[in-house]
């Protein structure tokens, strides 16, 4: 079992764990992949999907899996909701709360908004993504992706492309990857690249050649135009010049290295259509994973909650 009711970032989150979670993902995957896809793990059990920001996968494979293991699965968004007349997260969270919410799945905007939730309930909170920090289950189903495909993720590399400045993904998979025994390497503009970003355990070079050459793994990551106050670089067509994913630069990377995005993917900006379609990419099952991965998590996290008597 887990150690915390919560699971909010991949930072404080030991191997242990994490190695729990990805064995646990095997077998819920292969519930999505039956004919019957119905296990009675969270009978009883309710999840609120908390969402002060859009979201497409994130969302919709929560849902699911609270679905797939017959939970009752709830959605609230900002704009939607009292937010919109002015009350604050923690009047919101409570409120959730004693409606007998036994897990709430936040993304929000503002960096650490999962950690305050998390004080004020007594449901599990999972970190759905806070600002720029983390977006722990994204990393999860990375890592779970790159597992499938080489069997361990000791030792691999894995190469980082893109916006890291505002990615709560990079972060997460710096963190996780880094306990897991892989090698790092960010790469990006200079503009896109946090200040001592090789404090969080990786390597960081502005030459993505350097860094995609020999990896085992490419991530791509979205250029997060809406959290940039002011243009970082000069069009989207230069940014693809110098830092997007094409052929040309995937194959600098081994053979058989997988091509990789948390989605949504900017097609000729991040990535090229050939990449994102082609033949090393496993976007697609990335998402499938997605599912595999929540399920865990909102199976082991209950069983948490009930060996602790919560």
């Amino acid at each position: 079992m887990l150690r915390s009711k919560d699971l909010l970032g991949l930072r404080n989150t030991g191997a242990d764990e994490i190695r729990e979670i990805l064995d646990t993902a095997k077998i819920m995957k292969q519930v999505i992949a039956s004919n019957n896809k119905k296990t009675p793990h969270l009978q009883g059990k309710s999840v609120i999907t908390v969402f002060y920001e859009n979201s497409t996968r994130t969302r919709l494979s929560f849902e699911l899996a609270c679905k797939y293991l017959s939970g009752t699965a709830s959605g609230m968004t900002a704009s939607a909701s009292s937010v919109a007349k002015g009350e604050t997260l923690i009047d919101t969270a409570r409120t959730l709360d004693v409606m007998g919410t036994d897990v709430m799945i936040l993304r929000h905007p503002m960096t650490g908004a999962p950690h305050l939730m998390a004080k004020h309930v007594r449901a599990s909170v999972i970190n759905a993504g806070d600002g720029t920090n983390e977006h722990p289950t994204q990393a999860l189903l990375d890592m779970f992706s790159m597992e499938e495909r080489f069997g361990s993720l000791e030792g691999l590399r894995v190469a980082i492309v893109g916006d890291v400045t505002h990615s709560r993904v990079a972060r997460s998979n710096i963190y996780g990857l880094g306990k897991m025994g892989a090698k790092v390497v960010v790469a990006g503009p200079a503009t896109l690249m946090p200040v001592e970003v090789e404090s969080l355990g990786c390597e960081a070079t502005c030459r993505v050649d350097d860094a995609i050459r020999g990896a085992d793994v490419v991530m791509g990551l979205r250029i997060q135009l809406e959290r940039q106050k002011k243009g970082l670089f000069p069009s989207v067509r230069e940014y693809h010049k110098f830092f997007g994913l094409t052929e040309e630069r995937i194959a600098l990377a081994r053979k058989d290295a997988l091509v990789m995005h948390p989605g949504p993917i900017n097609r000729g900006v991040e990535i090229a259509s050939d990449v994102a379609d082609g033949p090393q990419s496993v976007i697609d099952g990335q998402v499938t994973n997605g599912v595999a991965v929540r399920m865990a998590l909102l199976y082991l996290l209950t069983r948490t909650r009930a060996e602790a008597g919560v």
